[in-house]
Formats: C-alpha cells, structure tokens, sequence
C-alpha cells in the first residue's frame, strides 16, 4: 500500500510516516500542496493520503480542491491532518472532498481508526 504525506514540517512527516510503516505502508512525501500534486503525477494515486491545512505556497485545502478538480482522483482517499479545529474549517475540507479530517495532536490509535474507517488499514 501507498501513502502520500504533505506537510511542510519534516518532523510532522516522520512522525505519520513511522505510523504508516508500522501498518505496512510505503511511504512518499511532500512539503507544501504544489510538492504534492508532482509526487502524484510521479507516484501514481496512492492509497492514502494525508496532507496539512497550512503550508507554504499551496495549501492543503487549495491542493484538496485541486485533487478533487480532476477526475483521475475521484476515488483517491483524502485524510486532513491539521490543527485546524474550528468546525467550519472541518466542514469545509468535508465539503471539498476530503474522506476523513484528524486533528493534531493525535495518537497513532486515532490514525489507524481514521484508516480503518477509509477501509485502507
């Protein structure tokens, strides 16, 4: 299985990265949205992935509707993993397509039942 992370802190990647290792993912990474959407055309639609809200030069809101602008990721499995708390943001990032929303800080339990739910744990 495949995972994709974008977050533009290099700790918060090794972080949900050792997690998915653990659950048996490869593991590719991206620091900011316009990253993200390269690793996909490099990588092919992953299983999983998990992007931030608030990055540098395209956030993950903006590559969320991105994503779900072009129809070869229609099924692609979008998990928001940010500080973003207030529950118009979560809305909105449902809204947009986004599969699940998680909010940090978070614990590994919290990411495999999110997974779960998506069906790809």
């Amino acid at each position: 299985m495949k995972a994709l992370i974008i977050d533009d802190s290099r700790t918060m990647r090794m972080i949900i990265g050792r997690i998915l290792r653990e659950l048996g993912f490869e593991i590719h990474e991206a620091g900011n949205g316009i990253e993200g959407l390269d690793r996909l055309r490099e990588i092919g639609q992953p299983d999983i992935t998990l992007v931030d809200w608030n990055m540098p030069e395209m956030t993950g809101f903006e590559f969320l509707k991105a994503v779900r602008a072009q129809s070869e990721y229609d099924s692609m499995k979008l998990m928001m993993v940010t500080t973003e708390t207030e529950m118009n943001q979560v809305a909105n990032a449902l809204d947009a397509g986004a599969n699940e929303y998680v909010m940090k800080p978070f614990t590994k339990d919290v990411i495999k039942e999110k997974l779960s739910l998506l069906g790809v744990a």
